[in-house]
């Protein structure tokens, strides 16, 4: 537990004004899941666990939820990926519907859910080849932003590497800024 509070320390710099939010990825289901939820919590981290959390201005309301990542049901089956459940209760009838998912495989249930926007990682933008064409055998988008329906889904490409430290990719710390439509 030592070793990983000291890996997870620098998170408890983020600062943000309604909390910040985080969904446990595949190399965290690798490597004791629990205790990585524990330690993100004890830094006042939301770790979305098939859940939601409202964040309100005015009138306008905002669900922030995130599901367990797509292999979660492997090691812990009660927590197996749920977009429906992260939803489930006052997130259905929020203004805007946005989830957190390691994975873009999770998209298509997602929109089914009645999420307006879903946020992904995990493909390293395809990162190197010939791992470029395989991860688009099991992921339907790689990178960027696609629609599922009437959802909208952003795929980043990270910061970092899977295996070898390669690249073909420029690395990306992603901002997006949520604005209402106008007529």
């Amino acid at each position: 537990m030592l070793a990983l509070r000291a890996q997870v320390a620098p998170l408890q710099n983020l600062k943000a004004r309604d909390g910040v939010a985080l969904v446990l990825g595949n190399h965290e289901m690798y490597s004791g899941a629990l205790a990585w939820v524990d330690e993100f919590r004890r830094l006042g981290l939301h770790v979305l666990l098939n859940a939601h959390y409202i964040v309100r201005r005015g009138d306008a309301t905002l669900a922030v939820a995130g599901v367990t990542d797509h292999t979660t049901g492997r090691f812990i089956a009660e927590l197996a990926c749920d977009p429906q459940a992260a939803i489930r209760g006052e997130g259905e009838s929020a203004d805007m519907r946005v989830l957190l998912a390691h994975q873009p495989v999770t998209a298509p249930a997602a929109a089914r859910a009645g999420f307006h926007l879903a946020l992904h990682g995990h493909t390293h933008g395809g990162q190197w080849w010939p791992w470029n064409h395989f991860v688009r055998m099991q992921q339907p988008v790689v990178r960027g932003l696609h629609r599922f329906g009437s959802m909208w889904s952003y795929t980043s490409v990270g910061t970092g590497y899977w295996g070898p430290p390669k690249r073909h990719f420029r690395s990306e710390i992603t901002l997006l800024i949520l604005r209402p439509a106008t007529a």
